[in-house]
């Protein structure tokens, strides 16, 4: 049988989180002890103690999301254990979410855990940093198209003079777009989206306004960073967010990562790309199911695991773990 992985980014965090995998295996604690030994700090103990404030903010939610995400796919690598009503050898693509496009990266043998969870540290302290003393916001429209939304983004930052901007920066699934930017213009954009026929707008609790132009001055510190971490091309096809495609080159796969910090995520493309890849079955590895319902709503016929949930998972040859997800 035939898999993709998909893995998710920011905003799939929560105190705990993973838990109940950490008590049928010891890869998870483990995982998070090599990280932890990279950083400088216990991350496990953030994940499971918090503070949430600190969990929240986004130089410890990068690193923490990253490597939960890799412990959940070495559970998968290990044969240790088995998801429940599924085997396969090894991913036929891979992609990831905003931030878990590292994570798919390090699946894929681009970069160490090590590496990988100080540079999206790094990438967290950087994000916060160009937005220091500014006040934004972002907000997921629901129920209309991309190009309506596109559409009023572009005109609010128009209007509102070269101090406020707001942009769409998220193309999750078909009726769902996330907007990032100045929290006034974020406001109105809102209010505009409303009054279009927007379903809902929800407001996202994050401290920085993600793959929006307030963040090019963080992706161009960073560039360093990820030149010097990212050392080889992957191993298997990473779809990467910033057009859906696949970069075989290891300088490109390195530009796309630092231009995706300042450019819409295409994730609706990205997805389209990996179903051509014709995988039996998507499997989310990290924290949550966001990106598993995401995918429903993108094509319906697509097999799809959260392996989050302990329930998804049996030791090899026994049966399934009765165990809460």
């Amino acid at each position: 049988m035939s898999y993709a992985l998909v893995f998710p980014g920011q905003g799939a965090q929560s105190i705990g989180m993973l838990q109940p995998l950490a008590e049928l295996s010891p890869i998870i604690a483990e995982t998070y002890a090599e990280a932890s030994e990279a950083l400088g700090y216990d991350l496990w103990t953030v994940v499971c103690d918090g503070p949430e404030s600190k969990l929240n903010a986004t130089e410890f939610t990068q690193p923490a999301i990253l490597v939960g995400s890799i412990a959940v796919y070495r559970m998968l690598e290990s044969r240790q254990f088995e998801v429940e009503g599924f085997s396969g050898d090894a991913p036929v693509a891979v992609a990831g979410h905003s931030l878990g496009e590292y994570s798919a990266l390090c699946a894929a043998g681009s970069l160490s855990l090590g590496e990988a969870a100080r540079l999206v540290a790094e990438r967290g302290r950087l994000m916060q940093t160009a937005v220091t003393g500014m006040d934004t916001a972002m907000a997921a429209v629901l129920g209309l198209d991309d190009q309506d939304v596109i559409n009023v983004c572009e005109h609010i930052s128009q209007t509102m003079g070269a101090r406020e901007l707001v942009a769409a920066v998220n193309f999750n699934c078909p009726g769902q777009v996330v907007i990032a930017g100045t929290s006034k213009a974020v406001a109105r954009a809102s209010e505009q989206l409303k009054g279009e026929g927007a379903k809902r707008i929800i407001s996202i609790p994050v401290s920085v306004p993600s793959h929006c132009a307030l963040m090019k001055s963080a992706a161009d510190q960073l560039a360093e960073a990820i030149e010097t971490s990212v050392r080889q091309a992957p191993i298997v096809p990473v779809i990467q967010n910033l057009d859906g495609d696949v970069a075989h080159e290891l300088a490109a796969v390195k530009d796309k990562l630092v231009r995706q910090l300042y450019t819409p995520v295409q994730w609706v493309t990205s997805m389209q790309s990996l179903l051509r890849y014709k995988p039996s079955a998507v499997l989310e590895c990290g924290p949550g199911a966001v990106l598993t319902g995401l995918l429903k709503k993108i094509d319906r016929t697509v097999a799809v695991r959260a392996l989050s949930r302990a329930s998804e998972w049996r030791i090899a040859g026994e049966a399934s773990v009765e165990a809460s997800s």
